[in-house]
């Protein structure tokens, strides 16, 4: 049963049982295993950007000669990255397939080493269909390296830093590791929940996807509901450019729509010809509230612009309803969001009410309180990566 404001229901992963405080030496361990950590992410994203992954699914074990040589890389420096990799238990030796065993042995007389990349790392690392795809996460903390000043500024006198300053790689990284949860799961998700899926099966029905990005969420919705037409909305171009190529790719431009607009100004219309300002059936908000200036204009704009018997859906984070400390992997995993990408790009704009990436759903109902819907009730959708699904009511 989906809940209202009267009987909210605590969705989150129960707190972690109290620890003592760690030894000096445990917490010296501690950030000595972050440290790696950090280190083979940004190894990561090398490999990543480098197409060396790639190469390894596609050719095989390579020595470090033909890594250079497939890729169009330097030899020394992909020698240097192969052995780090073996050495961090992502790759493995290889001789003619087979392993040889510790990455210090000497390699065959007379032969280069090879180095392989097992199954399961290579879904992880270059499955972009694959749900345990998770390569955009070192992408998205190599994008964060650059903006490192400009965050110590914002922090020192205000501002932010915005998504347009972090570049492509940041965008890039949010739809990557997004798009394999829109694509194979979000149409069976909300195929479940008979007060969304009967909207969005009317026939004609239109269904506006405010926040589309590159619009993942919503190609994903016009292939599950072929008798609908959807709208991407975004305040970002070159997401907005990207949205309209991979409608174009996916045949689905002829009723799929994609604008550059605030959707504060949703209920005036998209601009695009007769009817344009003809109320929505649907609307959803894929994991982008949080990262609004001013979410309560956006959702009273989307109130308007969807008829009374239509319906509207918030999907953002599935944090704790309340600060606990210390705090699950979920509630960390967003904070360190918060700190470096969505509320300094909430803060690059005045005015802003600096929501952050640690969404809690009483915040959320204030937010749809104040722009005047009547409740909020928590969907059943469960295990939908780090999301909980949300719908307003009137």
């Amino acid at each position: 049963m989906a809940t209202t404001d009267d009987a909210p229901a605590d969705t989150s992963v129960p707190p972690p049982s109290p620890s003592p405080s760690p030894s000096v030496d445990e917490f010296a361990e501690r950030l000595l295993a972050a440290t790696l950590g950090a280190i083979d992410l940004l190894a990561v994203h090398l490999g990543d950007r480098l197409g060396w992954y790639r190469a390894l699914v596609d050719s095989g074990p390579l020595t470090s000669g033909a890594l250079a040589a497939t890729t169009g890389t330097v030899e020394r420096y992909a020698r240097e990255w192969l052995e780090q990799q073996a050495a961090s238990g992502i790759l493995v030796v290889a001789d003619d397939g087979a392993v040889l065993g510790p990455p210090d042995d000497p390699p065959a007389a007379g032969r280069a080493r090879a180095y392989a990349l097992p199954p399961a790392q290579a879904e992880v690392l270059t499955d972009a269909s694959s749900l345990a795809y998770t390569a955009p996460l070192a992408r998205f903390l190599a994008a964060i390296g650059p903006q490192l000043p400009h965050l110590l500024a914002a922090y020192r006198a205000g501002g932010g830093v915005s998504w347009e300053q972090l570049g492509d790689d940041a965008r890039q990284a949010q739809a990557g590791a997004n798009r394999p949860w829109f694509d194979l799961r979000l149409a069976p998700a909300l195929a479940g929940v008979p007060a969304v899926h009967d909207v969005l099966a009317r026939p004609g029905a239109r269904v506006v996807d405010v926040g589309c990005g590159f619009g993942w969420s919503t190609l994903a919705l016009a292939r599950a509901y072929p008798a609908a037409r959807l709208h991407g909305v975004d305040v970002d171009a070159p997401s907005v450019a990207a949205a309209r190529e991979a409608a174009a790719r996916a045949g689905l431009a002829d009723r799929v729509t994609f604008h550059l607009a605030d959707a504060a100004a949703l209920a005036a219309g998209l601009g695009e010809g007769p009817g344009d300002a003809a109320p929505f059936d649907a609307a959803f908000a894929f994991e982008c509230v949080h990262d609004m200036p001013q979410p309560v204009p956006v959702l009273d704009a989307v109130r308007r612009a969807v008829r009374p018997d239509g319906v509207v859906v918030v999907m953002d984070e599935a944090v704790a309803d309340e600060l606990r400390a210390p705090a699950d992997d979920v509630d960390r995993l967003m904070y360190g969001y918060s700190l470096f990408v969505c509320l300094p790009d909430g803060l690059s704009s005045t005015p802003s009410v600096g929501t952050g990436t640690v969404l809690r759903p009483a915040t959320l109902r204030r937010y749809a309180r104040e722009a005047g819907y009547s409740g909020v009730e928590v969907l059943p959708i469960d295990d939908f990566s780090f999301f909980r699904f949300y719908r307003l009511t009137t």
